[in-house]
């Protein structure tokens, strides 16, 4: 940060507005959900988008959150993927028109310029019991989040612990998030949606996320009757051996059913079972969402000369 700062390394712009989405932490805050959200509200207005992420732990210029997105949001957005994210980005506007560029996992990538700054803070895991890494999961000090334009409080439906420490850390608007469930697929399945009463129950849980518990908690907000789980390391990639053992899990616990989240969904391609398996698709609901995008393009160039 020094370094950018002092003007040592270079903060370079791309052509197109960027709206940056991060976090402090490492581990899961919904930065995908976000992402999703934000794209899906820049193409309602006719805007054209493009993704820019590093693909972490991804091969072939691809990783799980870059598959849930593609499923998602289809040929509808350009995806840009790699390291350098400038690079990808120049590459882009140089084959395409780009209205805005939304930076997943931007909020320490500082070599590329953004317009707005969105940090999510997981509410679930308060600031104030973290330490910095390796000791613990901050990526840098709470004081940071003085950098960003918006903070976000996601999973606020489980708790509301972490909202006193944003208020005195920083002025800047603070909003809270929500998971929604929109339903359950059948692994393989088709797109077909269902609701809870439709998959059978118990079932058996399992997740290779950043955040297992914040899962857990949702599906019993929701109503799912869990007999047993499974936790595994984040963007873990599922073999046969894993699915086996799943089933036999269970099996052993009398579950009729396995449930998982969209994002393990990518990493089990290639993955049989003998019994069913449903991943829900979750959506993100910003309180205050009017005030919220407001922000967001106020802040963005085009607003700016469209007012003027």
């Amino acid at each position: 940060m020094w370094l950018y700062t002092t003007g040592v390394l270079r903060v370079r712009k791309l052509a197109s507005p960027v709206v940056s989405v991060g976090n402090l932490t490492v581990g899961g805050t919904g930065k995908t959900p976000m992402v999703l959200w934000l794209a899906e509200r820049f193409l309602a207005e006719g805007k054209r988008v493009a993704i820019l992420s590093r693909g972490y732990r991804g091969s072939g210029e691809t990783s799980d959150e870059i598959e849930l997105l593609r499923n998602r949001l289809g040929d509808r957005v350009v995806f840009g993927v790699g390291p350098d994210r400038f690079a990808t980005g120049r590459k882009i506007e140089s084959a395409s028109s780009v209205d805005v560029f939304l930076l997943d996992d931007g909020f320490q990538h500082l070599a590329v310029a953004r317009d707005v700054d969105i940090v999510l803070v997981d509410s679930t895991r308060p600031l104030n019991a973290e330490r910095l890494l390796p000791a613990g999961r901050l990526r840098e000090r709470p004081s940071a989040i003085a950098r960003a334009n918006i903070v976000v409080l996601t999973r606020a439906h489980q708790s509301l612990s972490t909202a006193p420490d944003i208020s005195k850390l920083s002025v800047l608007p603070v909003f809270r998030a929500s998971t929604r469930l929109t339903g359950f697929k059948w692994f393989k399945g088709g797109e077909e949606l269902v609701g809870v009463a439709e998959i059978p129950q118990p079932v058996f849980a399992f997740c290779g996320i950043g955040n297992p518990q914040a899962f857990l908690a949702d599906l019993a907000q929701w109503g799912v009757e869990v007999a047993g789980k499974k936790v595994f390391r984040d963007h873990h990639c599922y073999s046969e051996e894993d699915g086996r053992e799943l089933e036999m899990l269970a099996k052993s616990v009398g579950a009729k059913a396995v449930v998982t989240t969209e994002k393990d969904a990518q990493n089990l391609r290639g993955v049989n079972f003998a019994v069913p398996v449903y991943c829900c698709e979750i959506a993100m609901e910003i309180r205050d969402e009017g005030q919220f995008w407001a922000i967001v393009r106020r802040a963005l160039p085009d607003a700016a000369k469209a007012e003027s």
